[in-house]
């Protein structure tokens, strides 16, 4: 879904499309600042 969101962003915007698609944008805004600052990444998740 990041992907889908980060292709057509520039064209609908990211609240549009993430009012059509099950995921909220605060959901993909936290997961593009993971991608951007891994320490921002859940202890689980840095230890994988």
């Amino acid at each position: 879904m990041v992907w889908f969101i980060d292709t057509y962003r520039g064209v609908y915007g990211v609240e549009p499309i993430c009012a059509v698609l099950p995921i909220a944008p605060s959901t993909y805004y936290e997961h593009k600042a993971r991608q951007a600052d891994p320490e921002r990444l859940p202890a689980r998740a840095r230890r994988d």
